[in-house]
């Protein structure tokens, strides 16, 4: 699938460029080889498309591993389109998915491979930074890769959820922070305070690059609240 990848590249970024004239900065903060965690808010589904574009690495997400297992010609385009964008499937059905999605990330992360997180969990419900989750914590500490905040810019105004189809009229784009340092806290990646510590810090990093108003609360509470369902609890490393 890595071609499908390359296929995507040379047919979509010139389009890309040319419809929406993306806003980007910040690119050379983020290693032109080793490992490194780059760490975004998450607006809309466009954030897969817009954030890797200004890159030549390609960046590594980790997906529910039933976006791979479908059947017939729609599974095998729907496999085909998410290995291609960098989604890596995580299997969910043989214990927590945290733990799942930690050592996936850790595999990629060990091979040395640019690692791609939300850590909201989910899109925002609105333009609105939300609570991260303490998993993005763990993975910096037990990685030691340096981590790169990364904020998508103007792409809830271009594709928000529900829309099928990116908005023309919206300069959407990134702006790559600079790398963070965590080795103060290497070897403590058990204590449940130092996780909220570092996962506020990189929040706080995000939010001073996008701009966005904070809420600290987590985004599927609030998204269950706006459905009119009663929201289910959330474990905080998920």
């Amino acid at each position: 699938m890595f071609w499908f990848w390359v296929l995507l590249r040379i047919v979509l970024s010139p389009i890309m460029y040319l419809l929406w004239r993306p806003r980007n900065s910040g690119m050379e903060n983020v290693p032109k080889s080793g490992a490194a965690l780059l760490v975004s808010n998450h607006q809309s589904f466009a954030d897969h498309f817009f954030g890797p574009l200004p890159l030549r690495r390609r960046i590594f997400f980790i997906g529910k591993a039933e976006y791979f297992s479908g059947r017939g010609l729609k599974g095998l385009v729907s496999k085909a389109f998410f290995t291609g964008v960098g989604v890596v499937p995580v299997d969910r059905t043989g214990g927590k998915a945290s733990e799942a999605a930690l050592q996936t990330g850790l595999r990629i992360l060990a091979e040395g491979k640019l690692l791609g997180i939300y850590p909201e969990g989910t899109r925002a419900p609105d333009n609105r930074l939300y609570r991260g989750k303490t998993g993005v914590a763990r993975l910096a500490l037990q990685s030691r890769v340096p981590v790169i905040p990364m904020a998508m810019l103007n792409t809830f105004e271009l594709m928000p959820s529900g829309q099928p189809y990116p908005r023309l009229g919206v300069r959407p784009g990134v702006r790559f922070g600079r790398p963070m340092d965590f080795s103060r806290y290497y070897g403590m990646e058990d204590d449940r305070e130092v996780l909220r510590k570092v996962t506020d810090e990189i929040m706080q990093a995000i939010r001073e690059l996008s701009g966005q108003e904070y809420v600290d609360r987590y985004a599927a509470e609030v998204k269950a609240e706006m459905a009119g369902k009663a929201p289910r609890p959330v474990d905080d490393d998920e």
